[in-house]
């Protein structure tokens, strides 16, 4: 069947994606699904049609296929945390006020658990219900806010390549921003060429443990460099507190579902994918991308911008130079290049693209035992399979005016070597998707400015990280071995000559000592007061035998390479600065999210100037 724009619709477009179905129950006249429309029991339902094929924009249904029905979005819906399965209808029922037999259909769309009280946890859940006389209801609940309409979550391409359009965008990295700016320019017909400084995910998976197994670092292949980003070798996490208006977070997440992710990341308040996941993921990804014309280039490094000043002062990015010799033109350059990436960002201010220095937060990774932790945080319900490894989040506000938070806390995890330059320590966290590890850690960072701490120009902060990562190579014996120091020893102030029964996971090994050398002194001590404080919010936080392991510089980009809003470099049209590296994105799923917006603003700037 022909869409309205002469362009058919391939066979797959017009089925329901196939996602798994968890925890199915029969309620009265309807059933209740985790994560996917239920058609009702008692009632024909034709199915409705999913997004259009990733090539084409968005168009109508073709004919003879219904559009999905208005349905109602339930939120804070709340229920004990061993509810039996029919509650979930009842109290979609009961917050309708309508009988039960009114229900058509009754689908989780997101679950979370408040657990401030660990004796009476509760889950809260978002429901999209179908009702009989929805438009009455809604009028009788007007002024409920937790009934509205259900938002219309999705995604429509803004662009198409024409068929024979010949320019081809430039994206720079393929981490999570560059990766989804790939796709999305893919998508829409652009035929992206993508540039990685690393090696393909598998391959660079084994140069990472090249460093953690045998202390042997490849510079140009690491946790920060590669197919895949600085994300791959994290705990997956995939929220975000960005604004999302357009529901871009649910492009991402459903992409992810379609290359290989569990399809509970649709409907977990907080999902995560983990490690080993993700690497298979990025590689069907690639693959998507490449069958939609993209090309991939491998170890193929950036060392030069071509830029051409007009006449009336004007900058344009005309293209790329590569440390092989290389030159690529390109009127489109996507700059996805990562927090990491601190020759390419020398590399821009020598050639005059505007950056500036941006705060960030440096500090230590923290182990414990995650079941004290599930303890503290759960109670008697720790361990509850709905539950899976607690988490926690921390702030403290010091006396010496300094901002102390937990960072990355990754739930059954280990702590690994992160570093991408010779000669320096740095530490994050990583989990697989079970969270199975014996120990949970976080990074416990202090908050850092550029007019306070780094006054010294926009590449002031990179020095400052690297200050720091050489001092904690030194301490932790300068062979990749990271310092470490018990937490009473550290409230102490006294150097750790041993390790308890917390067992530190950072590979190659820890080095017993004193932390206070890695450290400005105003962070040393605003974290000390801070663990006194996170003590008394959960119990055994500031046990003696919890291990500190130092240090954690890359939580965000040192710097921000300012864009307008167009998207584009304040003074080098045609340069699309985006991501974590650009200080527009932390973490995997607002990196997507600017990686969508990016792409998009590129594709429209690409047709404005074929029209003009």
């Amino acid at each position: 069947m022909a869409s309205p724009a002469g362009l058919r619709y391939p066979p797959t477009t017009i089925q329901q994606p196939q996602l798994v179905v968890h925890h199915s129950k029969h309620t009265s006249g309807c059933r209740v699904l985790f994560g996917w429309k239920v058609l009702p029991l008692h009632r024909h339902h034709t199915p409705a049609v999913s997004d259009p094929s990733p090539r084409l924009p968005h168009f109508p249904p073709p004919p003879g296929r219904v559009k999905k029905q208005s349905m109602l979005r339930l939120t804070e819906i709340r229920l004990p945390l061993d509810h039996a399965p029919e509650a979930i209808a009842a109290a979609a029922a009961a917050r309708l006020r309508v009988a039960p037999g009114q229900l058509i259909s009754c689908t989780v769309v997101r679950r979370a658990h408040d657990a401030r009280e660990k004796f009476a946890i509760m889950l809260v859940y978002s429901l999209e219900v179908e009702v009989e006389d929805e438009a009455d209801v809604l009028m009788r609940l007007a002024k409920v806010v937790n009934v509205k309409p259900t938002p219309d979550i999705e995604y429509r391409f803004v662009a198409e390549a024409p068929k024979d359009f010949a320019g081809r965008p430039v994206v720079i990295g393929a981490g999570p921003c560059g990766l989804f700016a790939a796709l999305l320019l893919a998508q829409m017909g652009f035929k992206p060429i993508i540039l990685e400084r690393g090696k393909v995910v598998r391959e660079r998976t084994k140069d990472t443990w090249g460093l953690w197994r045998k202390s042997v670092l490849n510079t140009e292949s690491n946790v920060q460099y590669g197919e895949g980003g600085a994300g791959t070798f994290s705990d997956g996490k995939l929220y975000s507190q960005i604004k999302d208006p357009r529901h871009l977070g649910r492009k991402v997440l459903t992409e992810f579902v379609k290359a290989g992710a569990p399809p509970e990341i649709l409907i977990d308040a907080h999902p995560h994918i983990g490690t080993f996941r993700l690497v298979k993921m990025v590689e069907n990804m690639r693959a998507t991308i490449e069958s939609l014309g993209g090309e991939y280039r491998f170890e193929s490094r950036v060392t030069d911008l071509d830029i051409e000043t007009r006449s009336d002062g004007t900058r344009q990015i005309r293209g790329v130079g590569l440390a092989s010799g290389e030159r690529i033109a390109a009127d489109h350059v996507v700059l996805a290049i990562g927090h990491s990436s601190r020759d390419t960002f020398q590399l821009l201010h020598d050639r005059g693209v505007y950056i500036e220095a941006k705060p960030f937060s440096l500090g230590f990774r923290i182990e414990h035992p995650q079941s004290l932790i599930d303890a503290a945080r759960f109670g008697a319900s720790a361990g509850h399979p709905l539950l899976g490894a607690a988490d926690y989040k921390l702030v403290h506000h010091a006396s010496n005016g300094r901002d102390v938070y937990s960072f990355c806390m990754c739930p059954g995890g280990t702590v690994v070597a992160a570093t991408s330059e010779e000669g320096r320590v740095v530490t994050n966290g990583m989990s697989q998707y079970s969270r199975a590890e014996r120990n949970a850690n976080a990074g416990i960072v202090v908050g850092i400015t550029p007019e306070k701490d780094y006054p010294d120009g926009p590449l002031a902060g990179v020095a400052f990280q690297r200050q720091w990562e050489s001092a904690a190579f030194v301490a932790g014996g300068s062979t990749y071995a990271a310092p470490a120091q018990l937490v009473g020893d550290f409230l102490a102030g006294r150097p750790s000559t041993s390790l308890g029964s917390v067992i530190p996971s950072y590979k190659p090994g820890v080095y017993p000592t004193d932390l206070s050398s890695c450290l400005p002194d105003y962070a040393i001590v605003a974290i000390r007061e801070a663990l006194a404080k996170f003590g008394r919010q959960i119990r055994g936080f500031s046990m003696r035998d919890a291990v500190l392991t130092g240090v954690e510089t890359r939580t965000s980009s040192p710097i921000r390479i300012k864009r307008d809003e167009t998207f584009q470099s304040l003074n080098t049209t045609g340069l699309y600065p985006a991501g974590e590296g650009a200080g527009y994105a932390g973490g995997i799923l607002s990196a997507g999210v600017d990686g969508i917006k990016v792409a998009e603003a590129a594709a429209q700037s690409m047709l404005a100037g074929r029209a003009g």
